[in-house]
């Protein structure tokens, strides 16, 4: 979750964007608790994901369902991406998403030793291409960068 939050703060901060500018703000798996967590620590820097923010792994696990700890960030994003984001740009619905894949550099040693768990998250912002007049008109246009 604190790489996650670092990311999306970066990635904003770097592109001179906010929230606003996406239609929707992707993490994967962070869960019920790391969402909310996600949110909250991001509302302190002032940067508000209210309405636009979703977790890959609140999406493709049912409430109630015995997960534990949930998936892996990254599979989640990727199923999540490769499923619902790319034909929510294909169809038009979205404009522009960021998608933030998560995970735990998880080892058997840093644990017993009673370190910290280092994470990473990668942002990818993704964009619908613009479709342009003449392109529509000879039925071709429209991809995605």
């Amino acid at each position: 979750m604190p790489a996650a939050a670092d990311t999306i703060k970066a990635h904003l901060s770097d592109t001179r964007r906010n929230p606003q500018d996406y239609d929707a703000i992707f993490t994967g798996d962070l869960g019920g608790v790391g969402k909310a967590l996600t949110e909250e620590l991001l509302r302190r820097e002032g940067i508000d994901l209210a309405g636009r923010y979703e977790d890959c792994g609140l999406i493709i696990y049912r409430r109630g369902q015995d997960v534990h700890a949930g998936g892996s960030g990254c599979a989640c994003s990727a199923l999540v991406f490769g499923t619902r984001l790319m034909k929510a740009l294909a169809e038009g619905r979205y404009r522009r998403v960021l998608l933030i894949a998560t995970g735990a550099l998880h080892s058997p040693t840093t644990w017993q030793q009673g370190e910290s768990i280092p994470c990473i998250a990668h942002a990818v912002a993704v964009e619908q291409e613009a479709r342009r007049r003449d392109a529509d008109e000879s039925g071709s246009g429209g991809g995605m960068e």
